[in-house]
């Protein structure tokens, strides 16, 4: 039985659906919650939304298995006991993971490579999620490992913001001073679009960074002539005619004016637009969204994310075209990354005679 019988579970039903309530009006754009509000509410609701049915299924079970021995309630404790600390241990474990910030450096290999892109570095970020409950010392660890890449070009692969739009003006203030020679530049990600993209958008171009939705622009690098393009996401579809028209993604819009054999990088936040860049030809996509579920087994290649994504995860190659997936560079949700750290990815251009993606020697 537990203490004070329905009473108390009545009281933790209702405490437990506050947060929910607090959320719904914050996506309702009727508020906008603190850093107290999302930690201390939010956080423990989501943790109470994985954790119930794990602990509730377990709990049945150890009951069922204590049955033949005359002691099924004996036999629920002891395995709810288990299961609560084995969830406590991976929370622990993902936290961890989820401050444990790398950086990659990888290879780009392509035929197409101009001479004198060669060496060109690209730094890439991706899902940082940033609202005010972020730490503002993980942002500025990961502003220096930005910094040390020595970048020629920054790309920002979309969700600049946790969930809602004023989020904006702490993702600037953490990274609007970031600089690279040829330039930073941002895309639309999917929470960015939900959160309000005009807000988002704005934010950003007022930091100095240039925002490329459906939108490609020639750059030159050591003389040599390249371009880098810019998608819309997906998640503009399911909202209105008007955001729609503003950040869904339009392929054919988007390498519009992008000479034909030109070499091109695009960025575009979600992996699943990567087989019509192949069709058109795109030397390099940077995409992130995926997040690897925030729990992967890389040796498997193999992630939460795999059953629902035929690319989720790592690099990827299709005829001369290349795919490089950003595991994220922060979390949502729930700070907890296990076999998918946080990561800022270093890709230098290289020629040759076949595309690959590997890890830097």
């Amino acid at each position: 039985m537990v203490p004070g019988g329905w009473i108390t579970v009545l009281i933790a039903a209702v405490a437990s659906a506050i947060p929910l309530v607090l959320l719904l009006r914050g996506f309702a754009g009727r508020r906008y919650p603190s850093a107290v509000e999302r930690i201390w509410l939010m956080r423990p609701f989501w943790y109470l939304q994985v954790a119930l049915p794990v602990l509730g299924l377990s709990a049945l079970a150890g009951v069922i298995l204590g049955l033949p021995f005359g002691a099924p309630g004996a036999g629920g404790r002891w395995a709810l006991a288990l299961a609560g600390s084995i969830l406590s241990a991976i929370a622990l474990a993902g936290y961890v993971g989820s401050r444990w910030l790398v950086t990659k450096e990888l290879v780009a290999e392509h035929p197409d490579v101009p001479a004198s892109l060669d060496g060109l570095r690209i730094v890439q970020i991706s899902d940082l999620h940033v609202g005010p409950h972020t730490p503002r010392r993980f942002l500025a660890r990961v502003h220096k490992a930005v910094h040390e890449a020595r970048p020629d070009l920054i790309a920002i692969t979309g969700d600049q913001v946790d969930d809602y739009a004023p989020d904006v003006q702490h993702f600037t203030n953490a990274f609007g001073s970031l600089t690279a020679p040829l330039g930073v530049y941002a895309i639309a990600g999917n929470h960015d679009v939900c959160a309000g993209w005009p807000a988002v958008r704005v934010g950003m171009e007022a930091a100095g960074m240039q925002v490329l939705v459906n939108a490609a622009i020639p750059l030159v690098h050591g003389g040599a002539r390249f371009w880098l393009a810019g998608t819309g996401d997906p998640a503009a579809l399911g909202w209105s005619r008007d955001v729609a028209a503003e950040c869904a993604p339009d392929i054919g819009c988007t390498l519009t004016n992008v000479p034909p054999g030109a070499f091109t990088i695009v960025l575009a936040h979600n992996p699943a637009l990567w087989p019509a860049l192949v069709k058109r030809g795109v030397a390099l996509t940077l995409s992130g969204h995926t997040h690897y579920g925030q729990f992967s087994i890389p040796r498997l290649g193999w992630s939460l994310a795999s059953p629902f994504l035929k690319h989720a995860m790592g690099s990827h190659r299709e005829q001369q075209s290349l795919l490089y997936i950003n595991p994220g560079t922060n979390y949502w949700g729930l700070p907890l990354r296990i076999g998918a750290l946080p990561e800022v990815t270093v890709v230098t251009l290289r020629q040759s005679a076949n595309s690959a993606i590997r890890s830097s020697p």
